[in-house]
């Protein structure tokens, strides 16, 4: 399993690295999507900065369905599918290593969107260990949840339409928990930040393992 992850991650980052779709097209998306927001609440610097982290992982979960689709998109094209699902690779793998390439496109995009809000709208960092563990698991669980509805939506003719709808529902307590462990990790909140790490990480638990479980009926009958 572990084995055929890394084969269809690197596959799939491979790609990616040729086409370079997520540095031409997602992260400047991503960035427009910051700037807007910035200039929507130009004239209240405290709105702007207590918004930041909902703004930020409204951001990246935009541009998560947007690598889920790409992801997908791969495969569409002369019955490429089938060749994978043909392959004799392990489901299970070929559901983590997709989630995978998904998740790291996600921590690149985080990244330079950090640096965006951090000089955009002046954020400070007050506690980065539950900033990093945070995103982590808010990147995991986007990752493996858009990969599992992926595969849903994947062998349909209107999947670039019907994806957003079942993936925005179920990430919900995604873009809830990530913003408020956000707004307690930049001081914006003295609420307990830490219990909503536990919801983050129950989420992407419980997807990662719901993947690895069922993959195989997913690839079957898309």
């Amino acid at each position: 399993m572990w084995r055929d992850a890394v084969v269809v991650g690197g596959k799939d980052l491979r790609v990616e690295m040729h086409s370079r779709v997520t540095t031409t097209q997602v992260a400047p998306y991503a960035i427009l999507v910051l700037l807007l927001f910035g200039f929507a609440f130009d004239q209240n610097h405290a709105i702007l900065s207590q918004a930041a982290p909902g703004l930020f992982w409204m951001a990246v979960l935009l541009c998560s369905m947007l690598a889920v689709q790409r992801s997908f998109a791969l495969e569409a094209a002369d019955g490429a599918r089938d060749g994978l699902r043909l392959s004799g690779l392990d489901p299970a793998g070929i559901f983590l290593g997709k989630a995978a390439a998904v998740a790291l496109q996600l921590v690149i995009l985080e990244v330079v969107l950090g640096l965006g809000i951090a000089v955009l709208f002046g954020t400070t960092f007050h506690n980065p260990a539950l900033l990093v563990l945070s995103a982590a698991a808010a990147t995991v669980g986007l990752a493996s949840a858009g990969t599992l509805y992926g595969m849903v939506a994947a062998g349909l003719r209107v999947r670039e339409t019907l994806l957003p709808l079942l993936i925005l529902p179920v990430v919900a307590p995604v873009l809830l928990g990530a913003t408020q462990a956000w707004m307690a990790a930049l001081g914006l909140t003295t609420a307990d930040g830490w219990r909503w790490l536990t919801l983050l990480v129950s989420f992407a638990a419980i997807y990662v393992t719901f993947g690895v479980l069922s993959f195989s009926v997913l690839v079957e009958e898309a």
